[in-house]
């Protein structure tokens, strides 16, 4: 018999009692600067390696994980579209470039002894296979790391967009949108002015209505649209991620109220 699936809509907040999960099923959004090396572009294999074992450490809680990452340590298109490529070739690359980090994160992973999925949206089935809903959700409920490649598989679509939607059809509980720079969310960039204010927690107007750079507008609309809750956290502090499925109060939570 298949386990029972995760009930729609965001569980109460805060850490569940027994020392349980507050969350059965998550998305993970990851940005590829995150595994970057120092230098800013590449992937760093020891920060890579960190990841995987937190990852690990989570499903080992029966927590079903699911990963969108993105490729901003390889290829940005949007940075291609500005020296004047067509914006659907250069969005197409960066697609291509999710894949790549998606299969280094599986690589690690497996050599964390964790079982992975790699699932495209655009059909590379050499190297991985293609993204259907269905056989995600079979993969999560069987304890496997599903990992989405290539966003949408659309062009004018963001990976943040691809976490939103990825993270509805599969029916997560919360996307946990993990940043390499920064604790949380401010009222202006805190890498630019120290004086700068982090939030406990946010509205998902009070984000479109600032115009507060957590996500695109796209992605931030569809989470509201559907009460998807957001928790923006630092990843380089080790074992937020962990932290961030317990339901410990880190970060900043996005939500309807």
């Amino acid at each position: 018999m298949a386990p029972e699936r995760p009930s729609p809509g965001p569980p109460p907040l805060g850490a569940a009692p027994g020392g349980q999960p507050r969350y059965a099923r998550v998305l993970l959004k990851l940005s590829g600067e995150a595994l970057a090396t120092a230098a800013g572009g590449g992937i760093d294999h020891q920060m890579l390696a960190r990841v995987a074992a937190e990852l690990k450490e989570v499903v080992a809680l029966g927590v079903q994980l699911t990963v969108v990452i993105g490729a901003g340590n390889l290829l940005r298109g949007s940075e291609y579209q500005a020296r004047g490529m067509d914006r659907t070739t250069a969005d197409h690359m960066g697609m291509l470039a999710t894949v790549i980090n998606a299969l280094a994160l599986q690589d690690a992973l497996e050599r964390c002894a964790a079982t992975t999925r790699v699932m495209s949206a655009i059909n590379i089935q050499a190297v991985c296979e293609p993204y259907i809903r269905r056989r995600a959700i079979r993969h999560l409920e069987k304890g496997r790391v599903v990992i989405f490649a290539a966003g949408t598989g659309n062009p004018y679509f963001t990976t943040d967009s691809a976490a939103s939607l990825r993270a509805l059809e599969v029916g997560a509980q919360i996307l946990l949108k993990a940043s390499h720079h920064v604790d949380g969310v401010y009222d202006r960039d805190p890498m630019l002015d120290h004086a700068a204010q982090r939030f406990d927690h946010l509205t998902y107007l009070d984000i479109l209505s600032r115009n507060l750079k957590v996500m695109d507008s796209t992605a931030i609309s569809m989470c509201r649209d559907n009460n998807l809750p957001v928790l923006v956290f630092n990843l380089r502090k080790g074992g937020n991620i962990k932290r961030a499925v317990m339901g410990e109060q880190i970060g900043t939570l996005v939500s309807e109220s």
